[in-house]
């Protein structure tokens, strides 16, 4: 068993590696914008925390339909089907997910004024929207391709152009906030514009990847596209019920002081770095879930999953320690601002244990996106963050005086839930397989 164990995890960690510094590079893209925001001014994070708190919740649902691509394809790869010619109707879908995206946003841009948040950082908040709207084709043709490149497990190069784009970003983002030289310092909007053109470096790095590497020629197929549906809606659905519940907590919080805002997207920007690492592996599940589920091998189903469950929580338990054991250097990394610091510390205690049910949850998901069964996680998630999170949360704060705090009392008592939920169905679905030996 110790052998085959080896065996799975280094299945897992082929593909989960590459992804891993992938996401590790995009989040600490996010995390560059907020050392660089943090650096410039309390008001200038606080903008684009609230900026990007819409955003995400904006741009979340066609991220999450996009990432029906590498579950589909690897199940076709596991049924024997061809898989390769995708690749146009995959970019299709992508470009009209984007153009519905940029539209949104734009008709929300006007709006902001009447969500009254502090009139000292509400043009900011408009204009990093603005701005950020058109970079939607870019983020939405790197997901598409990023998705069908795993499919196919390959990783390395797709993750490595996210990794040197943090780089480019940092030293983008640094130099239009700044100024340098000739280059005026433009606050908010130089943020706006780094992440503008990182977007379309990275989208146009994969386009001319795989136009060099795999040779393509038009295709269409209707199904497909009710796949990417019947497969995405439900995962969308259910990152979107997710992402709300983290972001409307400093849309929330934001209208009270910018600073909860802030705080909320530098904790936030913090455990995302370490979700990462189990979010990649839940990839990996994925696409291995996905190619055994096609191919009818549950004994494989099984013990990636197993594995993979393992991994993710092992990983989560210990960045749990680190983040108990060091919450002021931490935060500090991020900030100076001693009242930023001041509200940001306790909430790491409570993320700590929070960490440990997250990676639970993100390994069961990939597991249920692998078999196609995506419904599941989302009538989780909505029971877990909208019928119990955000109520408890919202009690908390404003009844019982926690504040912020209050609201992460409710995150971490949804992902308990959550946890309950996704597990009895996983029991349930593997009871139901059959009586391979696992």
């Amino acid at each position: 068993m110790a052998q085959s164990v080896k065996y799975y995890a280094k299945e897992l960690l082929n593909i989960a590696l590459p992804i891993i510094m992938g996401n590790l590079g995009f989040i600490l893209i996010g995390a560059g914008d907020v050392f660089v925001a943090g650096r410039h001014s309390t008001n200038t994070l606080a903008a684009i925390s609230i900026a990007t708190a819409i955003l995400n919740c904006i741009f979340t649902f066609g991220i999450g339909l996009i990432s029906s691509v590498s579950p589909i394809l690897s199940n076709y790869r596991g049924e024997r089907k061809p898989a390769k010619k995708y690749f146009y109707p995959t970019i299709r879908f992508a470009l009209l997910l984007a153009l519905i995206v940029t539209v949104v946003v734009l008709c929300i841009v006007p709006l902001i004024d009447r969500l009254k948040f502090d009139p000292a950082i509400t043009p900011a908040i408009k204009e990093y929207m603005l701005i950020t709207a058109f970079s939607s084709f870019a983020v939405y043709i790197h997901a598409a391709l990023k998705e069908y490149l795993q499919a196919f497990e390959i990783v390395f190069f797709p993750n490595l152009v996210t990794v040197l784009c943090v780089f480019l970003n940092v030293i983008l983002a640094w130099v239009m906030v700044f100024g340098f030289g000739p280059i005026p310092s433009i606050g908010v909007i130089g943020l706006a514009i780094a992440a503008f053109i990182v977007r379309y470096v990275m989208a146009g790095a994969l386009l001319i990847y795989c136009f060099v590497r795999m040779q393509f020629h038009d295709y269409s197929d209707k199904d497909y596209y009710r796949q990417m549906l019947r497969v995405g809606l439900p995962i969308s659905a259910a990152i979107l019920v997710e992402f709300i519940a983290f972001n409307i907590i400093a849309i929330i919080m934001g209208r009270v002081s910018g600073v909860y805002a802030a705080a909320q997207n530098l904790v936030c920007t913090m455990t995302t770095i370490s979700f990462m690492v189990p979010l990649a592996i839940s990839n990996a599940i994925a696409v291995k879930v996905g190619f055994a589920n096609g191919s009818s091998n549950f004994i494989d189903l099984r013990k990636y999953a197993k594995v993979g469950i393992l991994m993710c929580v092992t990983f989560m338990v210990c960045s749990a320690i680190v983040f108990s054991s060091v919450p002021e250097f931490l935060v500090g990394l991020f900030t100076k601002d001693s009242a930023l610091i001041k509200i940001s510390i306790p909430i790491m205690y409570v993320l700590a244990v929070f960490q440990i049910f997250d990676g639970l949850q993100v390994s069961l998901a990939g597991f249920f996106k692998g078999i196609k069964k995506t419904k599941i996680v989302l009538a989780a998630n909505f029971i877990a963050y909208w019928l119990l999170s955000i109520p408890i949360g919202y009690t908390l704060a404003f009844h019982y005086h926690l504040n912020i705090m209050g609201f992460w009392f409710g995150l971490l008592a949804a992902a308990v839930i959550l946890c309950s939920i996704m597990l009895s169905m996983y029991f349930k679905y593997l009871g139901n397989l059959g009586t391979e030996k696992s």
